[in-house]
């Protein structure tokens, strides 16, 4: 009777979005109980919506496996680690009622993933109050590392300026200068178009246009008419993830993919294009912070990874939770405890560059940006392509320090 309550109890949890997954890994009998440092990850991620394949229980994956690649080194041998994840349902004000509850009662010191820029701009505040450090692996406004920056926030993967400069730029300098935009109606969406817009003015162009459309839209033909329409040389989708899968299958069926206009993914995911299929998404130009096929050191976690998630290759998001992880962890090792949020972050800012094991030479600046290599690629013909995930060719390496806007360009109040 007691065991069917309790799984009753865990259902429900479940059902609220409260308690997806834990998992412990620890050395017991090294360390005294005293002695013991007890940290909690809570991995807060799109379980169920338009971006599960993006970040979703593969970040949770991903944040595992960083986990258990820590506790095999000697500095961990006194660490408790513990993980738990739960559904965002790409809702702010869902995510913020998990995080409190996380932060306040459930004792949890850093969060990862954080789906949408909204929500990351909502939790970001929050965490900061409770002191403890939250990892932006999966959220794209720049503004985190501008106007609403904390010294508790980490922005890991990307972000709108670096895409925007990666992907605009190139299309500019092919001499493809006018601009409309389609563009996802929150937070991500306006940053994408703003911080791309500028890129195309600074470079000589103009922007035609934009139109709006809700999250997970199903019907994109009036959106891809109107685009049509403006005539502009290249249609940018601000958008990501399903959205991003629905509005270049429907421009296929609709005769735009060959219409002589260019399609842009200011944010696509590996996940996007493996949804797509090459037929549809060859020849687009994008920008990535990671691809699994870059060396051999991608290449090995990429098949551990695949191997616990269905035999799906890991997205940017998911290979930023594994290293954000393994920096935090490294971080709380030589702090001595995960309790002062701010104290782990700049202990992460103090360790200066490092070789990120996926990323390559990374660094975290004061604003809270992790500098690293942002890979401008192409999408491959079907005939290019040898097996399922070969879908990029790199065009070109974007260093951190140039990929990524000036520190002194984003407004952050700790920014002296």
């Amino acid at each position: 009777m007691y065991e069917q309550l309790w799984e009753e109890q865990m259902k429900a949890l479940r059902r609220m979005g409260l308690l997806a997954s834990i998992l412990t890994a620890g050395v017991p009998g090294i360390a005294a109980a005293q002695d013991q440092i007890e940290v909690t990850l809570g991995v807060l991620a799109d379980m169920s919506g338009i971006f599960s394949d993006i970040g979703g229980e593969g970040s949770v994956v991903a944040t595992r496996m960083a986990v258990e690649d820590f506790m095999k080194r000697p500095e961990a041998a006194n660490f408790k680690i513990e993980i738990v994840s739960a559904d965002a349902q790409n809702k702010p004000d869902i995510s913020s009622a998990i995080a409190r509850e996380w932060l306040e009662s459930d004792g949890v010191d850093a969060l990862l993933d954080m789906p949408t820029s909204a929500i990351s701009l909502a939790l970001a505040p929050i965490v900061q109050q409770a002191n403890k450090v939250a990892l932006l692996t999966a959220s794209g406004t720049s503004d985190l590392t501008g106007p609403v920056c904390t010294p508790n926030s980490v922005h890991w993967t990307y972000d709108t300026w670096a895409l925007a400069h990666g992907t605009a730029e190139a299309l500019t300098r092919q001499g493809k200068t006018s601009w409309y935009f389609l563009t996802v109606d929150f937070a991500l969406g306006h940053s994408l178009e703003r911080d791309a817009s500028a890129v195309v003015v600074e470079h000589g162009g103009s922007v035609l246009g934009s139109v709006r459309h809700p999250t997970a839209t199903p019907d994109f033909s009036s959106y891809l008419l109107q685009a049509q329409g403006s005539g502009a040389d290249v249609i940018a989708l601000a958008n990501t993830g399903g959205d991003a899968i629905n509005t270049l299958k429907q421009a296929r069926e609709f005769g735009l993919i060959d219409g002589g206009q260019s399609f842009a993914g200011m944010l696509m995911f590996l996940s996007d294009i493996h949804s797509t299929g090459l037929d549809t998404a060859q020849g687009l130009l994008l920008t990535t912070g990671f691809y699994w096929d870059r060396n051999d050191a991608t290449r090995t976690f990429a098949e551990r990874f695949a191997a616990e998630n269905g035999d799906r290759m890991p997205t940017m998001n998911q290979a930023g939770a594994y290293s954000a992880t393994l920096a935090y962890l490294e971080a709380v090792a030589e702090v001595g405890s995960p309790e002062d949020g701010a104290a782990v972050v700049k202990a992460m800012h103090d360790r200066g560059t490092f070789e990120d094991p996926l990323f390559g030479p990374t660094s975290l600046r004061e604003d809270g940006r992790v500098l690293h290599d942002m890979l401008l690629v192409q999408v491959k013909t079907p005939e290019e392509s040898t097996q399922p995930y070969d879908y990029y060719k790199i065009v070109e390496v974007l260093p951190g320090e140039s990929a990524f806007r000036p520190l002194a360009d984003g407004g952050c109040p700790l920014v002296q």
